[in-house]
């Protein structure tokens, strides 16, 4: 077979027309779950000042209480969209008084290990504190960083590290 301009060229788009088809490959979800039942939300996705709002990545707690929230760049403030949903947590642990949950801080991959493990840490640590103004005893609440090493999204854009700078929250009993 000789190969020609016309079959060099036929190859060439198929070649890129499965390069592009492994790109759109679905990015696999946080392997964190918990022991209450869960479910995704598959809902648009959208960044306002830098956070994370969509809920294509937000687990359940339990029915309608969201698992997760998520932080702006370099900072460890609550949105209000994140004090709603630890309000919800609030509630829920009102109500389930034997349960016990750990706050995992998550960073997205720019900055040091070490930058990224202390801002973990302090968004975990403002998730606390906020459930604590909601009435939630500090000694059901653990709280542990895990920085940047941990990943929803392995990506390495906007929607990657939006969707990386978050706390989640876990039963642990």
């Amino acid at each position: 077979m000789v190969l020609t301009f016309q079959n060099y060229t036929r190859y060439l788009v198929i070649v890129l027309f499965a390069l592009f088809l492994a790109a759109c490959e679905t990015v696999p979800k946080d392997s964190a779950t918990s022991t209450a039942s869960s479910s995704s939300s598959t809902a648009a996705v959208e960044i306002l000042d830098g956070v994370y709002v969509g809920s294509d990545t937000v687990e359940m707690l339990a029915v309608d209480v969201p698992d997760r929230i998520f932080f702006a760049y370099d900072s460890y403030s609550l949105t209000k969209a994140a004090q709603d949903t630890l309000g919800k947590q609030a509630k829920w642990l009102k109500a389930n008084g034997s349960a016990t949950i750990a706050i995992e801080g998550h960073a997205d991959e720019r900055g040091t290990r070490e930058y990224n493990l202390a801002l973990g840490d302090r968004r975990a640590n403002a998730a606390k504190d906020y459930l604590m103004t909601q009435g939630i005893s500090s000694s059901r609440v653990t709280t542990i960083s895990f920085g940047k090493e941990r990943p929803v999204n392995s990506g390495s854009n906007k929607k990657a590290w939006a969707q990386n700078r978050r706390s989640v929250t876990v039963r642990t009993n």
